[in-house]
């Protein structure tokens, strides 16, 4: 049987339409064969520098072809990547090299100043010679560890593997019928599991096109997917709301696209009035970087506010089981609990940590962390996420990260971080200060002072100045007792 590898799978791509249209940038376009022998330069580089099968080689990939190009070089090597977000700080950026130990770190001349004698990912395509083909890889070896929150610390890493990977990019094309004649657009972080094992590994597995936008903005997205002719987009977090909320033009709907994969799902309505008014169908799913295996609506069904049943794969069939457990067992039909699934794409394991591994992955089923309502048809309904994460933006972030920063304050004594409603979905951050004793607290400097040392999307957006926290009898914030609701300020309005 041959191995699902992400070298394999790009290659059969490769092998069906060499001279098929594949990457398209704002700067160029490569065939699928252009960009194999891009690859081919880079693993030749990657090989005379050192890196080999199981290496780690940390990445701070921008949403440009050097970077996603990169990654494919890695596979063809064997290292194990582990891409994250350019705009951490640099204590963020510290604290990843110490926790991974990389054996290369590949960077651009902004963050180059960063790291100890990083690489240069332009530098990797001025290899020449044989790349050597891919190296001889097991589908269960690692491919990529995800960052699941960015800290100055330790960071759970999802340690995912090129199965898990591959698996996703075969069956995304069929959970939303696409075919070679589709042109896949994708404004998500190449740091994210979202955009490389749906939209690129996607495209390959259907033989399509796909283009790589540098982000995404409201204001220019419609004319990007009209400028190249996109067909189909992934959306996550509050896009499409703040799509929605942009002003309404007469030729929203003059547009190519004919279909938008998203999750959480939108309530009936919101859907429906998304569908009209920019003339695409929007198919919704779930899934995680444990997983990409997660839940998708079904061919022909609507199934409207549920994020679908369980997903399978293309050939290798019946591959996924979902279930809802509560502390008693499973819930049945109407019953709210946590989402636990069992397939073949479950992480190996969060990096080094064992205990926290241990503790989500029981007898081969993930412990989700969210909290769904079994429909009693197979689907399940999103409620909210069991996990103490905050989720902004489609980023995960560490309420007790955040604290750390705000505590280290000269005027401040104890900080407390909570998720609010945000007006975009998904939430927004507020943080509850208590002053030093004798001082005032300047919130707009704290702000500041937190966004020097924080990534953006971790910076609370509201401030509450108050004289004491809530506490339990064993000393733990009790953050249940907070009030989102008063005396609050609104410091950074675009956040």
């Amino acid at each position: 049987m041959e191995r699902r590898t992400i070298p394999r799978h790009f290659r059969a791509a490769v092998d069906a339409g060499a001279g098929r249209t594949w990457l398209v940038t704002e700067d160029r376009a490569f065939t699928y064969g252009e960009a194999l022998a891009e690859v081919e330069k880079a693993a030749a580089w990657l090989r005379a520098a050192g890196v080999q099968r199981g290496d780690r080689v940390l990445v701070t990939p921008r949403n440009d072809a050097a970077y996603l190009l990169s990654w494919l070089a890695l596979m063809e090597v064997g290292a194990t990547q582990v891409p994250v977000n350019p705009s951490s700080s640099k204590a963020e950026l510290d604290g990843f090299v110490a926790q991974v130990r990389p054996a290369l770190v590949i960077t651009d001349t902004a963050l180059a100043p960063s790291f100890e004698r990083p690489a240069l990912v332009d530098d990797l395509y001025t290899a020449t010679g044989d790349g050597q083909g891919p190296a001889d890889l097991d589908e269960r070896d690692p491919a990529v560890m995800i960052p699941t929150s960015g800290t100055t610390g330790r960071s759970k890493l999802v340690v995912q593997t090129h199965l898990a990977y591959v698996m996703a990019g075969e069956g995304f094309p069929y959970w939303l019928q696409l075919s070679a004649d589709d042109r896949l657009l994708t404004s998500l972080p190449l740091f994210h599991i979202n955009a490389p094992a749906y939209s690129v590994l996607g495209s390959m597995a259907a033989g399509a096109s796909l283009v790589l936008l540098p982000g995404f903005s409201a204001s220019t997205f419609l004319d990007a997917t009209r400028r190249f002719g996109a067909t189909q987009f992934n959306s996550i977090g509050a896009m499409l709301e703040i799509l929605m909320r942009q002003p309404p033009r007469d030729d929203d709907a003059d547009n190519p696209v004919r279909l938008c994969y998203t999750g959480p799902s939108p309530a009936r309505e919101r859907h429906l009035e998304i569908e009209a008014r920019f003339g695409w169908e929007v198919q919704c799913g779930y899934a995680l970087s444990e997983t990409p295996y997660g839940l998708v609506w079904q061919h022909g069904t609507r199934p409207y506010g549920t994020l679908g049943s369980a997903r399978q794969h293309p050939v290798l069939g019946h591959v996924n089981d979902a279930r809802v457990m509560d502390e008693g067992g499973p819930v049945g039909a109407g019953g709210t609990g946590e989402l636990e699934l069992r397939n073949p794409a479950i992480m190996l394991g969060y990096f080094e940590m064992p205990e926290e591994t241990s503790a989500v992955v029981v007898e081969g089923w993930l412990r989700t962390g969210d909290l769904v309502t079994d429909n009693g048809d197979g689907t399940y309904t999103f409620v909210g996420r069991k996990k103490q994460v905050i989720r902004r933006r489609g980023e995960n972030l560490s309420p007790t990260e955040v604290e750390a920063v705000l505590d280290s304050h000269p005027d401040i004594a104890e900080a407390a971080v909570i998720g609010v409603p945000s007006d975009l979905s998904e939430e927004d951050i507020k943080a509850f200060i208590v002053p030093v004793a004798g001082r005032d607290v300047d919130v707009r400097a704290v702000r500041t002072y937190a966004a020097e040392r924080l990534a953006r999307f971790k910076v609370p957006r509201y401030y509450e100045v108050v004289d004491d926290l809530p506490h339990t009898a064993t000393g733990r914030l009790a953050k249940h007792r907070l009030d989102a609701s008063r005396n609050t300020t609104e410091v950074d309005t675009e956040a």
